[in-house]
């Protein structure tokens, strides 16, 4: 038996995977990294009205005209934030040598905001970040979109659907890294006979929500270029990962697939650390940025 999505047919013996022990939706691991000399962060900006719309800026170094680096963070809708573990230390210490700038974004969580409304938050952030990228140095012109989770599902989206981001005044980002997205085709999860319940607490009932909530339904040609990293111990983050592509592809919107044998967590953990795998997020974002200098 399965069941048949826009991006994927998710077989039921997927649907029915177990999460590891703690949940793969989990915010263990990682500590905080020591920033490189001479860089600095700037804690708590507020982007919006609201007490959850704060974000940190961590600025490099002699920044000049820096590309920036957007992070968002991920806890299944409902829970996390812009420190969670292994989101921002770890990536800071990495890619501000590099000369990046590198910011971490708050939104509203469950119950007081469902997904399109974090959707919209994360836009509003990126459209402040950029409105003040030049006081810190930062390019509003080369920012790279990256997720974890939860927060993958929320810059795919955006990514998908770049009107989003056009409605609340930002300008078009370079592309997306989406780390071992929680959702990419909504109503292909929600129809499986079982799913976790977070699910149900993120997207309801309602068949037309889950299609303005899934990236996979908002592809189109304008639709940002993608990385998509995928938990190969997740059968369905995989599989709905390449799905995606290739209905990206027959768009004409290059999304990449980057398979890694590391659990849910550690994907977001460890990317920053020296690795095959951090190289390999490296040399796709060098390249998103080759295109735009």
């Amino acid at each position: 038996m399965a069941v048949v999505g826009l991006c994927a047919t998710l077989l039921l013996a997927v649907a029915v995977e177990a999460a590891p022990a703690g949940g793969w939706l989990g915010l263990r691991g990682g500590g905080d990294n020591a920033l490189p000399p001479g860089s600095r962060v700037e804690k708590a900006l507020r982007y919006g009205p609201d007490a959850a719309q704060l974000l940190d800026v961590y600025i490099p170094a002699n920044a000049r005209q820096a590309p920036i680096l957007f992070l968002v963070h991920g806890g299944g809708w409902r829970r996390g934030g812009r420190d969670n573990p292994g989101l921002a230390q770890p990536k800071a210490a990495h890619w501000l040598p590099k000369g990046y700038l590198v910011v971490s974004v708050d939104y509203r969580l469950l119950p007081e905001a469902d997904p399109l409304r974090q959707a919209e938050d994360v836009a509003h952030a990126l459209a402040w970040v950029q409105q003040h990228a030049a006081q810190w140095g930062g390019d509003p012109r080369r920012v790279v979109m990256m997720g974890h989770s939860a927060g993958a599902h929320l810059v795919a989206l955006l990514g998908s659907d770049v009107g989003r981001l056009a409605a609340v005044g930002a300008t078009r980002p370079l592309g997306v890294v989406a780390l071992d997205s929680a959702a990419m085709d909504v109503p292909l999860i929600m129809q499986a006979p079982r799913h976790f319940g977070l699910y149900d607490d993120a997207f309801g009932t309602d068949p037309d929500y889950w299609r303005r909530a899934s990236p996979c339904h908002h592809l189109a040609r304008d639709s940002l270029p993608m990385l998509a990293v995928c938990s190969s111990r997740r059968a369905d983050s995989c599989l709905q990962a390449r799905a995606f592509s290739r209905r990206a592809g027959e768009l004409g919107v290059p999304v990449e697939v980057l398979p890694e044998d590391l659990s849910h967590m550690q994907i977001n953990r460890e990317l920053g650390e020296a690795s095959a795998y951090t190289a390999s997020v490296d040399r796709y974002i060098d390249g998103l940025l080759a295109v735009h200098r």
